[in-house]
């Protein structure tokens, strides 16, 4: 398939995606990528969208050999792109941005000048090969790119603690084009990967995969060649350049039958460097062992894992050796989760970032469950919790409109990428109600998309192959749904019976959460137990026999769901079914809902009265459930009784 050659001219997008540039974020120390309060103006217009002709191939192969320092962003050497053509091929096309001087392009052995930029579009006319033909170009560069933070490719930081300068990359998610020659396209893995890194001999330079050799060059330079055979992502491909030494340690997963993982660490070489840090190091043996439990194998234990310390605010999860920025054990474990979850199985848009972000945090979780305690746990995944249901909507998944150059901060929401996204896994695993089945679900979607990419449907779909069960109701309220549950309940309790009524209304425009929700009852005789009961409607009421009397009842105590609870009303006395009645959202806003305990069918009235008992509306009904209007009212206190003309029942409503 031929094509004619277009040049296509993007100012007025590029104005559009700054115009949209979103600088609120929450990524809380975890894969923080940038710098703050940085000034985005001198970036105006770096950013259009991507050549068709991008599209025309598959990459199969990277080899980057460049020089680069620890003094300085610039970057210079040669690029390789290995592929096999999808399509009849006579353009050839990568990204690179214009600041990158382009000095050669060499294409299956010929040099080809007669090449066009169209924004960071490199566009190259070549001899037509056919469909299914390998190829191999390579393109020589140089030049030093726009920084500053905000996502750029290259950084360059002093630390002030241990005195020294440091250079590092962080690709994504557009960001790659900045520093190599790429194409950047998510579900176009290259099957292997070199990095060959030429720096002073007063510096290291550390990259993924294996370091197979260290070749002096002479003239103060040598040469660090890492060499990885996984397939990897272009955003994933990265180096960090310091004056660093070398502290390596092992884990030994119990799979491994006594063999080892490496687990190697540029960290600065300067006095107390080591010390302050090797705590934190070797910390990560565990995580590995403990993850490669709970998941599969390590998926990178030919290869290694491990960290190059650099000034970033958090860590970014590059391919067996995370950029680093400190070693807590929350950060730690986060990064290391991005191996199962981000590198080994990669989203597959930018709109599924939950498959990389949401399970990472939940790594963490997991990390803490079993080394730190059950309750450290459930302090954890609270405060995610409650991050999420800090604001009242946005979903976890990202439509397509909102991934852009510039957005990134919606991409890496903190309150949804992250934390709504870890919340709701935790929740996955509650409504399963078995640990097995839920590890099983890892297990088996790390298997079945080892090595390539995923969506969050991808893993919906494997739950359900898994356990058997339907998750395509979580998935709409959870993952692509709004919002939060909030919950108005009444229960008591008779000496052998407990009776509760459980209305559910929401944050934001998911309608209705359906899901399993805990109880814990608390008896008069100091004794204790915990009842699942599953929410099915925005009204339930359910009746336990309990052969003694609850004297307390407490909501979500393990921490399992997310959700908030608005009252929690005891009841002394039985009420009379056919004016019981719950409310919800209580506080209201624009509506109410009255729904009614008994379902069979009574002529009630329904007043809505001021503290003084002025009726302010009034109806009759005889239906189960009725909304009522309080857009009109005023900020206060209000009551709603309803009467069945022989017996009444008062209950309390906020504006």
């Amino acid at each position: 398939m031929k094509r004619k050659f277009i040049t296509l001219i993007l100012l007025a997008f590029s104005i559009m995606t700054y115009a949209q540039w979103n600088e609120n974020s929450n990524i809380d120390g975890k894969c923080s990528h940038i710098p703050q309060n940085v000034d985005r103006s001198d970036l105006l217009g770096l950013y259009n969208w991507q050549s068709p002709y991008l599209f025309d191939y598959d990459v199969t192969f990277y080899r980057l050999d460049i020089e680069v320092s620890s003094d300085t962003i610039f970057v210079g050497g040669n690029g390789t792109i290995n592929g096999i053509a999808m399509v009849p091929l006579d353009t050839f096309a990568f990204e690179l941005i214009p600041d990158q001087n382009i000095d050669s392009i060499w294409f299956n052995g010929v040099r080809y000048d007669n090449y066009y930029r169209d924004g960071n579009n490199v566009l190259v006319p070549v001899d037509e090969i056919n469909t299914g033909t390998s190829f191999s170009a390579v393109i020589y560069y140089h030049g030093t790119p726009l920084t500053g933070g905000f996502f750029s490719g290259v950084t360059h930081a002093y630390s002030d603690t241990y005195n020294q300068p440091v250079t590092w990359t962080l690709s994504e998610p557009f960001a790659a084009k900045d520093w190599f020659p790429v194409k950047q396209d998510l579900e176009d893995k290259a099957d292997s990967c070199w990095v060959f890194l030429t720096t002073t001999t007063n510096n290291m330079a550390g990259s993924q995969g294996l370091l197979t050799n260290v070749v002096e060059l002479g003239n103060s330079k040598h040469r660090f060649e890492w060499k990885s055979n996984y397939p990897i992502d272009y955003y994933l491909i990265s180096f960090a350049v310091a004056d660093y030494q070398e502290y390596n340690v092992y884990s030994h997963p119990a799979e491994m039958n006594g063999d080892s993982i490496l687990i190697q660490n540029f960290i600065y070489n300067s006095p107390g460097c080591l010390e302050a840090n090797k705590a934190g190091i070797d910390q990560t043996v565990e995580f590995i062992e403990v993850l490669s439990d709970k998941y599969i194998l390590y998926p990178f234990w030919q290869e290694k894992y491990g960290h190059c310390l650099t000034q970033l605010g958090g860590g970014m999860e590059h391919q067996t050796m995370t950029t680093i920025g400190g070693f807590s054990f929350h950060l730690v474990a986060h990064e290391l989760g991005h191996m199962w979850f981000g590198d080994n199985v990669t989203c597959a848009t930018w709109s599924d970032i939950w498959i990389n972000e949401g399970f990472a945090t939940y790594s963490d979780y997991l990390a803490t469950e079993y080394i730190q305690g059950w309750d450290d746990a459930k302090a954890l995944i609270s405060s995610k919790q409650n991050n999420a249901m800090s604001s009242a909507g946005g979903s976890i998944y990202i439509p397509e409109e909102e991934v852009y150059p510039g957005n990134e901060y919606r991409i890496f929401s903190g309150r949804l990428s992250y934390d709504k996204g870890a919340a709701i896994i935790h929740t996955l695993r509650h409504e399963i109600q078995n640990d097995s089945l839920f590890f099983a679900v890892m297990k088996t979607f790390q298997t079945n998309f080892t090595g390539s990419t995923a969506t969050g449907d991808d893993f919906k779909n494997t739950a359900e192959q898994v356990t058997g069960m339907d998750f395509g109701y979580f998935f709409d309220q959870w993952y692509y749904g709004e919002g939060y549950p909030i919950y108005d309940l009444d229960w008591y309790s008779s000496d052998n019976t407990f009776f509760l009524s459980s209305t559910q209304s929401t944050s934001s425009t998911t309608p209705f959460f359906k899901m399993i929700m805990e109880y814990k009852l608390l008896f008069l005789d100091g004794t204790d137990t915990i009842v699942k009961l599953q929410q099915t409607s925005n009204f339930n009421s359910f009746e336990i026999e309990t052969g003694k009397k609850v004297g307390l009842v407490m909501v979500d105590t393990e921490k399992w769901t997310m959700e908030k609870v608005n009252s929690l009303i005891v009841n002394i006395n039985e009420i009379d079914s056919a004016t019981y009645f719950t409310v919800g959202p209580n506080p209201v806003l624009d509506h109410v809902t009255v729904y009614f305990h008994n379902d069979t069918i009574h002529l009630r009235t329904i007043d809505l009265m001021d503290l003084e008992g002025r009726v302010i509306q009034s109806v009759e009904t005889n239906l189960d459930e009725i909304q009522i209007n309080t857009t009109a009212l005023s900020k206060g206190i209000y009551l709603i009784k309803v009467s069945n003309g022989q017996k009444s029942m008062i209950r309390k409503l906020i504006k």
